[in-house]
């Protein structure tokens, strides 16, 4: 806990409007996206930091007194990654929001940790560049959360997660040490490529305050293929059909008919309610190969029993469905109090055992599931919808969810790929890494923060 002198020594380091000890507004800190049943108390203060310095500062003075340090974007994470289980600072990146360079020769761009990722995609955009990862809540996100949790997106399959634009980071480790990781070069084979063991790690190796992102050329044309199916099955042949037929879509993205539904009665936009399954195809590139990849990936459709497909030509027309595609956790709460979405992954070959035994052990516990996913890349998300404030209705749930991770473990796949762990698989880690992995990640942690002032409780006990 706080003592009062920790908080007037921190007013020494930022302007105390910037900090916030109301218990009403530490409220508002104590979760996240994820709905957590296991979330955490309040912070004992909330920081809003404007400079590297003050970051830099208020690093040194946790720890050496041994205060948790929190960083913090938007919280739309999924897994209750900035949760305070041990009270301490939130240090809020809201306000460390500027694109400090962008140069559209070297296809670069440096950024603040606060930034929002709309707000890069857009820029670049506009510019004829492009910034593919692309996780659904991208225009609230900030790409520090990103970093932080290696999110993903859609475009996963063809064009790579956050780890694969990171050209550089500064961060400031837990004994307010700066570093500068990575080079402002596309290659570099010099030492330890230690930003990659930053992104990913949720705030608990460093802190970073600065980015450098690699951008790449803008695709000239896009369009998106919708296909229905009377099964899951089909659908899934669909997908490997495009693959056989070497048409490589930026996106292959899947709703069960529960999902259907639901997105058509919160977001009506012409979906067809009565299929089994839709599959949203996009693909890109110059424009004089549209019709060519369109008519093979109809055809691979098609061969796979497709019963209905609608093409969107316009940016307007593909906007209207990928609104309803990236509107289907707002729909499915829409069903109860809460949703949960999780996130597993299993090979390509493993999607319709993955997709039936997730309905499965949802009917046997009762709950109401809306399933979505990346089925390029055999990413599901499983969306249920629950009444957190029913105990028995919550035990059902974690003995579902228990039972899921079983199934994606089985199937040769694992229990996250775009969300990552935080507090809320904690207890599952143990399945899916060796445990002599997880002591050299204890050890690595260690080094990088001794006193584990940085995000403590989060992807292992230590």
């Amino acid at each position: 806990m706080l003592l009062k002198n920790n908080i007037e020594s921190i007013k020494d380091i930022v302007n105390k409007s910037n900090i916030l000890t109301d218990e009403a507004e530490l409220y508002c800190y104590a979760e996240d996206s994820s709905n957590a049943d296991a979330a955490s108390k309040a912070p004992d203060a909330v920081v809003f930091v404007e400079t590297i310095e003050e970051v830099r500062r208020i690093l040194r003075y946790a720890n050496a007194n041994k205060i948790p340090v929190i960083a913090r974007g938007a919280g739309t994470n999924m897994v209750g990654a900035c949760t305070c289980p041990h009270g301490g600072i939130v240090l809020n990146f809201s306000r460390m929001n500027k694109i400090l360079d962008f140069n559209p020769v070297n296809m670069t761009m440096t950024v603040q940790p606060g930034v929002v990722l709309g707000d890069i995609k857009k820029l670049a955009e506009q510019n004829g560049l492009f910034y593919p990862p692309d996780p659904s809540n991208f225009k609230v996100s900030t790409i520090g959360g990103s970093i932080a949790q290696s999110s993903g997106g859609a475009v996963a399959f063809k064009y790579g997660t956050t780890k694969d634009y990171i050209l550089s980071l500064t961060v400031i480790l837990a004994d307010g040490t700066i570093m500068k990781l990575g080079s402002n070069t596309i290659k570099d084979a010099v030492g330890y490529h230690l930003n990659q063991l930053i992104i990913g790690s949720e705030g608990t190796l460093a802190i970073v305050v600065e980015a450098e992102l690699k951008l790449i050329p803008k695709p000239e044309a896009k369009r998106t293929i919708a296909g229905y199916f009377d099964s899951i099955e089909d659908a899934v042949e669909g997908v490997n059909n495009i693959l056989k037929n070497r048409i490589f879509p930026s996106t292959i993205d899947f709703m069960d008919n529960n999902s259907i539904k639901t997105v058509e009665q919160f977001y009506p936009c012409g979906l067809q309610t009565e299929k089994e399954a839709m599959l949203l195809v996009d693909i890109d590139g110059f424009e004089t190969s549209m019709n060519y990849q369109q008519s093979l990936v109809i055809k691979a459709l098609e061969s796979a029993g497709a019963s209905f497909i609608k093409v969107a030509l316009t940016e307007e027309d593909i906007e209207r469905i990928w609104t309803a595609r990236r509107s289907s956790f707002a729909a499915t709460a829409q069903l109860a109090p809460d949703v949960l979405s999780d996130d597993i992954i299993v090979p390509r070959t493993s999607i319709a055992k993955m997709v039936r035994g997730c309905k499965d052990i949802c009917d046997k516990y009762d709950l109401n599931v809306c399933m979505v996913g990346h089925l390029g890349d055999g990413n599901l998300h499983p969306q249920i919808a629950i009444n957190l404030e029913n105990e028995e209705e919550f035990k059902r749930y974690f003995l579902a969810k228990s039972e899921i991770y079983n199934l994606a473990i089985t199937l040769n796949g694992t229990i996250s790929a775009e969300h990552g762990v935080g507090i809320e698989k904690i207890e599952y880690i143990g399945n899916i890494i060796d445990n002599s992995a997880i002591e050299y990640m204890k050890q690595v942690k260690k080094l990088f923060d001794p006193n584990n002032i940085l995000n403590p409780g989060k992807i292992f006990k230590m």
